[in-house]
């Protein structure tokens, strides 16, 4: 089992320390944290950082930790952008960074992005990362698809890892779920899901993955888990229940049963039951006490989830 931690990311306006960011990084790189990750808000209520941006400054802060968003929705992107921006991330992190990708759900605000909702997303997703992957790997790229075009383009320099940073794809429905396992280096469950429902996902990964003619040896399956250690349970739980609202607004009123809470024999019991549903790699996610709540998953909850 492989760990990884959340970067906090919810600031509020004039509120970033960056002292305290990088102590937080560096704290995680001596605990052992394989890697860092942050969620990409654009538009939205709840104050949130950049991934991309706060991604480069973490780079800067230490030499081991990767470096990861789940997800981009990608479609909200243009992929010639995109892929310009994580390849240049990659080179400066000397090839740490690893990527989400996630069609999004119709309820965000396409308009604002110039996409048309009613239009073909998963035909928008799929075409970008097309143009992503090619731009990260071909020397000239000939493009003529539905939404984006492409003659002779040159980019450069490419990803620093060949041919290109990990691919994490998300999402909850089958079709999703296969896509993951057909062309992903990965799936990540969203952190909005139970266990249950990973536990779910989890086979139709894997179907997808005994189906298809591609190297899979290296697929791996992580789950995003909201938590909070604490004593005392209701706490906890009262706690996390608002750190869920001020994130997600009023969808985060019926997202505690996600969460993992109370004393560490109960977030032990909990993470447990997420290896059991098939992760390989849990992103332990606290919302509130970043510092403190790493320090006691680090020393009293994550050696004893084996």
């Amino acid at each position: 089992m492989r760990y990884a931690i959340s970067v906090p990311q919810h600031v509020d306006d004039g509120a970033f320390q960056p002292t305290e960011l990088r102590a937080y990084l560096n704290r995680a790189e001596e605990l052992g944290f394989e890697s860092a990750w942050m969620t990409e808000q654009i538009v939205g209520s709840a104050a949130s950082l950049s991934p991309l941006e706060t991604l480069a400054f973490a780079a800067a802060c230490n030499q081991r930790l990767r470096l990861g968003c789940a997800v981009f929705v990608t479609p909200l992107h243009n992929p010639v952008h995109l892929a310009k921006r994580i390849s240049t991330l990659d080179q400066l992190s000397r090839g740490r960074v690893e990527v989400g990708v996630g069609i999004g759900g119709r309820n965000r605000m396409f308009t604002a992005f110039d996409v048309d909702p009613d239009d073909n997303l998963v035909t928008r997703f799929n075409e970008g990362l097309r143009v992503m992957k090619a731009l990260w790997t071909q020397p000239t790229i000939d493009i003529e698809g539905r939404f984006w075009q492409l003659a002779g383009a040159t980019m450069e320099p490419k990803p620093f890892q060949k041919p290109y940073p990990p691919l994490w794809f998300g999402g909850s429905k089958p079709a999703a779920l296969r896509r993951a396992g057909r062309h992903g280096d990965g799936f990540f469950g969203a952190g909005s899901t139970t266990t249950a429902q990973f536990a779910e996902q989890v086979p139709i990964v894997r179907a997808a993955l005994a189906e298809t003619e591609r190297d899979t040896t290296g697929f791996r399956i992580a789950k995003r888990v909201y938590i909070a250690v604490d004593d005392n349970t209701d706490r906890a739980r009262s706690r996390m229940s608002d750190a869920l609202i001020a994130q997600y607004g009023d969808y985060g009123k019926t997202l505690l049963p996600v969460a993992v809470c109370g004393p560490p024999t109960a977030c032990i019991r909990g993470l447990r039951e997420v290896a059991a549903a098939g992760a390989d790699m849990i992103l332990v996610n606290p919302l509130f006490d970043s510092s403190a709540q790493m320090e006691r998953l680090a020393s009293e909850v994550l050696p004893r989830i084996a």
